[in-house]
């Protein structure tokens, strides 16, 4: 038969666990957060980045095409 000690020991088990649970809830929900708004950040700068590569004009080849002939 289970005695005093035995509930009260359960009972401050049942409290830990709880108390681990709701941190670690409070956690993923403070990282899933952060996790969408590195998200949103990176499809910006993505977006960014591609306007970007758009605005700026191919480069020039380097080399024999740009230079002139040695007799000039």
């Amino acid at each position: 038969m289970p005695d005093a000690s035995d509930d009260a020991a359960d009972a401050e088990r049942w409290l830990d666990l709880d108390v681990k649970l709701a941190y670690q809830e409070r956690l993923i929900h403070e990282l899933d957060k952060l996790v969408r708004e590195f998200g949103a950040r990176l499809d910006k700068a993505e977006r960014e980045l591609a306007e970007i590569k758009q605005a700026v004009p191919p480069p020039l080849p380097l080399g024999a095409a740009n230079e002139p002939p040695p007799h000039y």
